[in-house]
């Protein structure tokens, strides 16, 4: 249960991150609420998570589903550009993202 919650804390860290394109600077009220209250989420479900998952693991896995997210999103909210050294980089973090989860008991 503890690497659905993880799971879902690295959805609301996209949320978030993506949220902050959208507060143009904090000065629009309603994106600025849902991108706080997103962040909010995000970090008590770390937490709750890394109650029995180690610290490391965790935050990586959170960090990485973020940021894969984000990237991904990037690309297809705000045209991003897409290359092969961006694609093989987010390829690699996956990687690392998989092998942490098979390395954690």
């Amino acid at each position: 249960m503890s690497w659905i919650i993880l799971v879902v804390a690295g959805l609301f860290e996209i949320g978030w991150a993506i949220g902050l394109k959208y507060t143009e600077g904090f000065t629009r009220l309603w994106p600025s609420v849902g991108t706080v209250a997103a962040m909010g989420i995000s970090v008590g479900l770390l937490g709750l998570a890394m109650k029995s998952l180690p610290v490391g693991t965790a935050y990586a896995m959170w960090v990485g589903v973020g940021a894969v997210g984000t990237v991904v999103l990037g690309i297809v909210l705000f045209g991003e550009p897409l290359n092969l050294l961006r694609a093989l980089s987010v390829l690699l973090i996956v990687a690392g993202l998989v092998g942490l989860k098979l390395a954690t008991p």
